[in-house]
């Protein structure tokens, strides 16, 4: 008995020691079973949004296929691509139907403004070139305070023109104006500023052509640009009682050293009324250059009085003796010329008339008619040739040499 009840004792005390143990693992068991759930749901969640991606993506790849895809807009091509893609078919068909209405609307609109059967007009350049002048003659100009409008710009003449080396009667007729007092003045200058540049023109143009004429006819003559030897159009008044600010006439000097200098020079004009001219010599020389020329004619005046009294001089410049009723002849006859001797010279001296100079030049006139000649220049040159013989005598004698040679000019 004692050993059923030991044996009975240690199955109780075994099934004591059990029941903890195995509750705890029925507690084990059941955290497991938790966490595997919910290792399960987070599985199935990662591969319900990887199928999701997989949709999208594809989704995508086909939309972009779609959108890569050409779309052709002429004939049947056109309606497959709307059964492929609607959606940006419709969006091109909506936007071409809007350029459509645009263009519709604004062709309507030109036909209303044109009216019906009226076709659509341009005006020629020389009429939108006339509009714009009348505008610009309607427009009233803004004047400042003490401003006022003195006149209209007159333009150059575009008829009767001549080729460089001739002069135009345009020249004539703008210096024919400015022989005017009441046109001689600045305002009426400066509105016919564009006449004047062109008869300006005209006379360089013809001095250049002369200049190499002239040098043919005498080789001292060097050929100068016309800058060097046309003279300024503008008066020096301030010694003057005329008190016009410019000159009537044209003028160029050409010289050795051109317009400026000592040298006797050929002195040319242009100017209206048969005032037009062909100067030889030398005007006013200073006072060392007059002193020398008087010495040099006191010791011998043989070759300047056989100059001026050469038959073709006297035909181109007068007869070399002074005139009754005071007017000029060859070298004599000007306004500058002494009434008595020159101090140092006997007043009977065999020379007097040529002492009393002050001036020793000669003058050519030409008429209006020559001077528009074509062939102007040269009867210009055919006078030059006979000048040249005085103009280089007037050279030597104001230069310090021995008269007492045989006179030759070369």
């Amino acid at each position: 008995m004692a050993a059923g009840a030991a044996s009975q004792n240690a199955r109780r005390s075994s099934r004591h020691f059990t029941e903890p143990s195995s509750s705890a693992p029925t507690k084990t068991r059941s955290k497991r079973a938790s966490g595997g759930r919910s290792r399960r749901t987070a599985a199935e969640t990662d591969d319900e949004d990887a199928e999701d991606h997989d949709e999208g993506d594809l989704e995508d790849s086909e939309e972009e296929q779609v959108a890569s895809r050409p779309v052709k807009r002429r004939g049947k091509a056109k309606t497959r691509d709307r059964d492929y893609d609607s959606d940006a078919l419709d969006e091109d068909s909506d936007f071409d139907a809007s350029e459509e209405e645009d263009k519709k609307s604004k062709t309507a609109k030109r036909k209303r403004e044109n009216g019906p059967g009226k076709a659509r007009k341009t005006s020629s350049p020389r009429k939108r070139r006339r509009k714009l002048d009348e505008e610009e003659d309607d427009d009233d100009v803004e004047l400042k305070e003490g401003q006022e409008v003195v006149g209209v710009v007159v333009q150059a003449p575009k008829s009767g023109r001549v080729p460089p080396g001739q002069v135009s009667q345009n020249t004539l007729d703008f210096l024919q104006k400015l022989a005017d007092p009441k046109c001689n003045d600045r305002e009426w200058f400066k509105l016919h500023e564009p006449v004047y540049r062109l008869a300006e023109k005209e006379f360089k143009d013809f001095i250049e052509e002369f200049t190499e004429t002239l040098s043919e006819v005498d080789p001292h003559v060097p050929i100068l640009p016309p800058k060097d030897v046309i003279h300024r159009i503008y008066r020096d008044i301030r010694f003057s009682n005329d008190k016009t600010p410019y000159k009537r006439n044209f003028c160029a000097s050409l010289s050795r050293s051109g317009r400026k200098g000592i040298f006797a020079c050929y002195s040319f004009s242009v100017q209206p009324g048969g005032q037009s001219l062909l100067a030889a010599g030398t005007w006013c020389p200073g006072k060392n250059e007059l002193a020398t020329i008087r010495s040099n004619i006191a010791r011998s005046s043989d070759r300047l009085r056989q100059i001026i009294s050469d038959p073709e001089f006297v035909n181109a410049f007068g007869e070399p003796k002074p005139m009754k009723n005071g007017g000029r002849s060859s070298i004599f006859g000007r306004d500058d010329e002494l009434k008595v001797a020159p101090k140092g010279f006997d007043k009977d001296h065999k020379d007097i008339d040529l002492l009393k100079l002050r001036t020793f030049a000669v003058i050519h006139y030409f008429k209006d008619s020559d001077v528009l000649d074509p062939n102007f220049k040269t009867k210009l040159g055919e006078i030059a040739a006979v000048a040249r013989p005085f103009v280089r005598c007037m050279n030597d004698l104001m230069t310090l040499q021995d008269q007492g040679d045989d006179g030759n000019e070369e």
